[in-house]
């Protein structure tokens, strides 16, 4: 496989339990058990083996699919142990001989979505209170290492011989790429120069040392592990906010037809024009009789609409990012009736507090995070007929500019923009400002305006006055404004506009998730790049081979 012939099918992010080949998850009352146990022949391109518990894209998207099924499926799962099914070794991390033949954007994409999936053990914990331990009971290496970092908690079992480890500098050439330096520091709080010991050695921290420098959280001995595991993870649980005897809800497989330049969910269009390289992403107001309470809410389960949505519309946002790499710019649209957003809106706002109804939000949250940390240029466009009200707004906040038509002559026909509670706290971005925060750089008299205007349809002119979006052209000039805005994009470089965008979605505030990103983005993605990792002699292709790496030793 080479690298310009790696990766031609189509991924497929749409998963479930009878079809896992790398974990098991068992559910015994309030605490789940992740199981890693990775089946060497199971990777999800040809050309490598995954062994030692290593991982690929496949492997995550289990993982994926799995969390999501403890969130809903089980909410009497208040925490969650993750640990090994293999004697000896916990994780040895992204499998090296699969990067060795992936293409650069498969190894960034992957990377990407690796740290979204760690994030969201975060997200949960934070926001759900749903507790992870990663049960080291083995060797731990690179991302490995990074999957137990994303835990509340890290126990390892003190054998003399298992340790922690990030071994990609010395070893690689590259950095561990899915928030591993970010966490040791941020996360842990090691100390800049144990941390500097620890990411250049290959041997790894086991042991009390580890404890010592703050690597992991305790040890245990191998005779006494299982029941400190267990003692441990019953008593993470006490803090989660979820309920003892609320029944689940099924996640059923997300339904969809695919065709050669497009995606139809029930809630979501996906249309691809190749010659321009734009998607359009159209979601779609609730159509037709909607749950009034809790009761109708848990009646409808997976159906609800925000959760089916949200589901359908990440899916379609992770296909994109993976299966169509030349289409660069997204164009967001939403339709339907505005009503209907904003009942539900306020359904979720008066019921927030119950169990089903929050992990809805999370979900929401991190798939409306997920759109921002595309490497895709956003434009959204209200035109007749749009719905950007509520939670369907702030696909409009959420863009790189939005253009919205001007009707003077039509108002009957012009669009509106309504705005409800839900774009003042309940879907920040990664960096915890709202996307409306982010617009106004947190200044007090916007923010206020934007506020005293919930519940207001907002035509073009009103939109344009409170700096909701970015222009708005009438009829006459609507079309050629937006094609010339799509043409000056398409002919822009791709790498020059994803370092632009990533800059000015996050502009103000930084914390420990947007240095990962911003690392990934930059410092990964230029390492990939670069032939002391990727040459013919770089450190990540000639692994393995028995070879010497031979550097370039110029500090750039």
């Amino acid at each position: 496989m080479t690298e310009s012939t790696a990766h031609p099918a189509r991924v497929d992010y749409r998963v479930e339990p009878s079809q896992y080949r790398h974990w098991k998850l068992n559910v015994e009352g309030s605490v789940a058990r992740l199981t890693l146990d990775i089946a060497e022949d199971g990777g999800i391109r040809p050309g490598y083996k995954l062994k030692l518990n290593s991982y690929d894209l496949g492997v995550d998207i289990e993982l994926h699919d799995a969390i999501n099924r403890v969130r809903f499926e089980h909410p009497q799962v208040k925490s969650v142990i993750v640990t090994s099914g293999k004697d000896r070794i916990f994780c040895s991390g992204a499998n090296i001989f699969m990067l060795g033949v992936s293409s650069h954007a498969w190894k960034v994409n992957f990377c990407k979505f690796t740290n979204e999936t760690r994030n969201g053990l975060e997200d949960t914990s934070k926001n759900s209170g749903l507790k992870f331990l990663a049960a080291v009971n083995g060797a731990c290496a690179g991302g490995g290492y990074e999957l137990a970092l994303a835990c509340d908690e890290i126990l390892l079992v003190d054998d003399r011989s298992s340790s922690v480890s990030l071994p990609e500098v010395p070893l690689l050439g590259v950095l561990p790429g899915t928030g591993g330096l970010t966490r040791v520091t941020d996360k842990r709080h090691v100390r800049h120069d144990l941390a500097d010991i620890f990411c250049t050695s290959v041997e790894g921290v086991r042991g009390q040392r580890a404890v010592d420098w703050r690597l992991v959280d305790a040890i245990a001995k191998p005779a006494q592990f299982a029941a400190a595991v267990q003692e441990r993870a019953a008593k993470m649980g006490d803090e989660a906010k979820r309920p003892a005897n609320a029944k689940g809800i099924a996640l059923p497989r997300i339904e969809r037809e695919d065709s050669a330049d497009g995606i139809r969910y029930e809630h979501v269009n996906v249309q691809i024009d190749r010659s321009r390289r734009t998607a359009t992403i159209t979601v779609k107001a609730p159509a037709g009789a909607q749950p009034a309470d809790i009761a109708g809410i848990e009646a409808a389960g997976a159906a609800w609409w925000p959760l089916a949505m949200c589901r359908q519309l990440d899916d379609a946002i992770l296909n994109l990012r993976t299966n169509e790499l030349d289409v660069g710019t997204w164009l967001l649209k939403a339709e339907g009736d505005a009503q209907a957003v904003l009942t539900n809106d306020a359904l979720m706002l008066a019921n927030q507090d119950h169990w089903l109804v929050r992990e809805t939000l999370g979900a929401l949250r991190r798939t409306l995070a997920r759109l921002d940390v595309s490497s895709r240029s956003l434009f959204a466009l209200i035109e007749a007929g749009s719905c950007f009200a509520g939670t369907l707004a702030e696909l409009a906040f959420a863009a790189d500019r939005a253009y919205m038509l001007a009707l003077p002559d039509e108002p009957e026909r012009a669009p509106r923009i309504t705005l409800s509670e839900m774009s003042f706290g309940y879907f920040p971005l990664v960096n915890d400002q709202t996307r409306l925060q982010r617009r106004f750089y947190e200044e007090a008299a916007p923010m206020e305006a934007a506020r005293g205007a919930i519940g207001k349809e907002l035509d073009a002119d009103a939109a344009v006055a409170l700096g909701l979006v970015t222009a708005a052209p009438d009829d006459i000039d609507w079309d050629d404004e937006i094609r010339i805005a799509i043409e000056e994009r398409a002919a822009m470089s791709p790498d020059a506009l994803t370092g632009l965008e990533a800059n000015l979605r996050f502009a103000s505030k930084e914390n420990m998730i947007t240095r990962v990103f911003g690392r990934l983005s930059a410092w990964q993605n230029w390492i990939f790049n670069r032939p002391n990792a990727v040459g013919e002699k770089g450190a990540l292709k000639v692994y393995g081979t028995g070879q010497k790496a031979g550097f370039d030793m110029n500090r750039v």
